[in-house]
């Protein structure tokens, strides 16, 4: 429903404390948490421009079988 991530900042979205937030309405640390969540599960989050407009987030992780 909003206007999505602009290209420029679709990197730094994931890194801490940022923000496009006013000052006191946001800590800048829930894109970054659920980042290293991913990560430490050997996957990502990454951000795109959605089909309809907004924003589109992906989580993607490695498959894993048992060979």
């Amino acid at each position: 429903s909003g206007p999505g991530v602009p290209p420029q900042l679709r990197r730094q979205i994931f890194e801490p404390f940022f923000t496009t937030r006013p000052s006191g309405e946001g800590t800048g640390l829930g894109l970054f948490l659920a980042s290293q969540a991913a990560a430490e599960f050997g996957g990502e989050l990454v951000c795109g421009q959605g089909q309809l407009g907004g924003a589109s987030f992906a989580a993607r992780f490695p498959i894993v079988t048992n060979s």
